[in-house]
């Protein structure tokens, strides 16, 4: 591994969201091995690609999507940021006859070498979402993000921070309207908004806010059946 392809000890760590059913959600792979290993997609960065494209490289490879929303939030490297201890754990329930000539192997002593990662979150509309398994995925799905499973090494902190760094965002980027289909209610919107700040907002007094942002487009309305109740259907603006 000393003559890797890849940038040594540098790595990308993805957090990606999506709403549904008044849900925040996020897309979790199951690690395939023995144990209850769970991880945040992540990935390495080619020598001669730059940080950006190496993310949307990754989440291309796990979603599917060739434009998606990201945004890189921050970057964790702490002394002690080592993967050994759970790639030892790894290795005592899967190699049992032979755990000394596994560490033996050059790519035992890269993959638990210190690790610098950075971390980018990405928001999607779930239904254009086909997850795609890697070579060591035992499953792929979204978990409500109040009932993810318990994750490998620091990457609960990474979440964690991920969905700071969202509602930070959310008001200067504008960036919610990522979550939801093409075209979408203001009702909608609300529901988000509601869903990742975990409190209700007053109606009409969020609806002058969103609209004050000036970067939507109103089309027809969203017929119903109720005439007189339909909601007009927005979008964003295009750039």
């Amino acid at each position: 591994m000393e003559n890797s392809k890849f940038i040594n000890q540098v790595s990308i760590d993805c957090v990606i969201f999506g709403f549904e059913e008044n849900e925040l959600k996020v897309l979790i792979p199951k690690i395939n091995f023995s144990g209850d290993f769970y991880a945040l997609p992540s990935g390495f960065i080619y020598q001669e690609e730059d940080i950006e494209n190496a993310a949307k490289r990754i989440l291309e490879e796990r979603t599917g999507l060739k434009e998606i929303y990201m945004e890189q939030f921050k970057v964790f490297g702490k002394a002690n940021r080592k993967r050994q201890e759970f790639m030892d754990e790894l290795i005592s329930k899967n190699y049992i006859d032979n755990i000394e000539e596994v560490k033996k192997n050059p790519g035992y002593a890269w993959f638990t070498n210190r690790f610098i990662s950075i971390g980018y979150y990405a928001l999607v509309n779930i239904k254009d979402v086909k997850p795609r398994l890697s070579a060591i995925d035992q499953s792929f799905q979204w978990y409500n993000i109040d009932q993810a499973p318990e994750l490998i090494m620091d990457h609960p902190e990474v979440l964690k921070e991920a969905l700071k760094a969202l509602r930070e965002d959310i008001d200067t980027k504008f960036n919610v309207f990522h979550l939801l289909p093409e075209k979408f209610t203001m009702r909608e919107v609300q529901d988000a908004y509601e869903t990742i700040f975990e409190k209700e907002f007053v109606r009409t007094n969020f609806q002058k806010k969103i609209l004050s942002m000036d970067v939507l487009e109103r089309l027809e309305k969203k017929f119903t059946g109720a005439k007189n109740k339909a909601p007009y259907l927005y979008r964003l603006k295009s750039e």
